[in-house]
């Protein structure tokens, strides 16, 4: 099968017909956190979309090996281990064991590899002392700095000059690097801080050089994708092109992803604005799975405004891909023995024209938006035609496209059919406690509501009775 995927690539800004460097494989990096917090809201989004690249990818045929690493050395690492009174490794431990309470939350599939700082330094200060062997870094006082001015290329990712850069930049006259634009590789172990032993002392590696090691030791010199957000592209990306490539003299990823920002309110997310929200605080008002759909309704290289308003109108479209789910289980289980018909095969072709539309909107640069459009037309179409009297046939065949869909994108994967009857049931005790009250305004605002979740009551002589349409 001849595969047409289109992706959006940073580094040339237009789409690009996906060709990976070995036939039916993808190798995929992607920036995972760095873990001294909660992450948020703005983090959720890539780890996301680049699960859903994932997804499609290998639903596409594809073998897929992906890498997100953990960033378990840093700065802010340090500060946080000081305010809580824990080393820096504890903090680590601490904080990525959260971090996959939230993505599994989130339904985030675990990277093949999920590679530490701390546990590929060997494979960091050999990366670093290659840069120095072809004098592209250089070391001052224990410090090791990357000679931007040696790699020609710099700026092609975030499309920057040099001359631009150097016009912006500025240095202190104490600075020790040759050049202002010059960054760290590796850094000179200060008082109390975690350190490594190394050619050049005691230290710790710079922030960009440990993605560069870690795509090289487990995906090789060159990969297919590479992605983060949008925020990543300079410096982070823009370093890590120059070290990958400095150093190996090879393309480092043929494609490059960014996801966009993220809007709270229509305010750009900040601690100062007081609008920065951790995925650990939305879950207090929200189901995750809610949260996750939200962020693949919009084309993920456009930004996004968060708002409750908006989250609570998701919660409601998912409600209607459950409905959808729950209903086809229903009248599976009524076993019955309806005969198929000419008209049941035509509507099973039929409903395929809503995987067609899926892989068209996936194809052109991962359109969940437009994705999603297509799983909703499809839940209309089932809701209009399906009933009690369609052939089992007809039912799996519903089921299986809805369920083939939404798994692509890690929703609607819950199986929530007994949650939904006991609701059900105790909706319907209530209204029955309201009738007795003789308030029959009550009962038939509970008839409403479960009307309105395709749930029908009969009163029978055996009492309430139920039905899903």
């Amino acid at each position: 099968m001849i595969l047409l995927i289109k992706i959006y690539n940073s580094l040339t800004n237009r789409k690009e017909t996906f060709e990976p460097l070995v036939e039916g494989e993808v190798k995929m990096y992607s920036c995972g956190p760095t873990v001294y917090n909660y992450f948020h809201i703005g983090n959720a989004r890539p780890f996301i979309f680049f699960d859903v690249v994932r997804r499609y990818l290998q639903y596409r045929g594809y073998q897929v090996t992906f890498i997100q690493n953990f960033t378990d050395v840093d700065d802010k690492i340090i500060n946080r281990s000081i305010e809580e009174g824990i080393s820096p490794q504890e903090v680590a431990e601490k904080y990525i064991a959260e971090y996959f309470v939230d993505a599994d939350a989130l339904g985030i599939r675990r990277a093949d590899v999920h590679p530490r700082v701390s546990e590929n330094i060997p494979e960091i200060i050999n990366l670093v002392q290659t840069l120095i062997d072809k004098e592209m870094a250089y070391e001052k006082d224990g410090n090791v700095y990357y000679r931007v001015h040696a790699f020609p290329e710099y700026g092609k990712l975030s499309k920057q000059s040099l001359q631009d850069l150097e016009a912006g930049s500025r240095i202190e006259v104490s600075e020790e690097k040759e050049d202002p634009l010059d960054f760290a590789l590796w850094k000179k172990k200060k008082e109390g801080e975690i350190y490594w032993e190394s050619p050049w002392g005691q230290g710790r590696p710079g922030w960009h050089i440990e993605c560069s090691a870690m795509v090289k030791k487990y995906l090789g010199e060159s990969i297919d994708i590479h992605g983060g957000g949008a925020d990543l592209i300079f410096p982070h990306h823009e370093n890590e092109v120059a070290q990958s490539e400095g150093a190996t003299g090879k393309t480092l990823a043929n494609y490059w992803m960014h996801n966009g920002y993220i809007n709270i309110d229509n305010k750009k997310m900040s601690k100062s604005l007081g609008n920065f929200f951790t995925v650990r605080d939305i879950a207090q008002e929200f189901d995750l799975e809610t949260v996750r759909m939200f962020l693949l309704s919009a084309h993920y290289r456009s930004p996004i405004n968060f708002s409750k308003e908006l989250i609570q109108s998701t919660e409601k479209s998912l409600e209607r891909i459950y409905n959808a789910k729950n209903n086809l289980n229903y009248l599976l289980s009524l076993n019955n023995d309806s005969p198929f018909e000419e008209k049941d095969a035509r509507w099973i072709e039929h409903i395929q024209q809503y995987r067609e539309k899926f892989i068209a909107a996936m194809d052109d640069d991962f359109n969940t938006a437009d994705a999603l459009a297509a799983i909703f037309e499809l839940v209309r179409d089932i809701n209009a035609t399906i009933d009690e009297s369609s052939a089992p046939q007809v039912l799996n065949a519903a089921k299986a496209e809805l369920e083939e869909l939404t798994a692509v994108l890690g929703i609607a994967e819950k199986d929530t059919t007994d949650i939904l009857d006991k609701e059900i049931e105790a909706l319907i005790e209530q209204r029955q406690q309201a009738r007795k009250d003789k308030d029959f305004a009550l009962a038939d605002k509970i008839r409403d509501e479960l009307k309105a979740k395709n749930i029908i009551l009969e009163d029978t002589r055996d009492g309430v009775k139920y039905r899903r349409i």
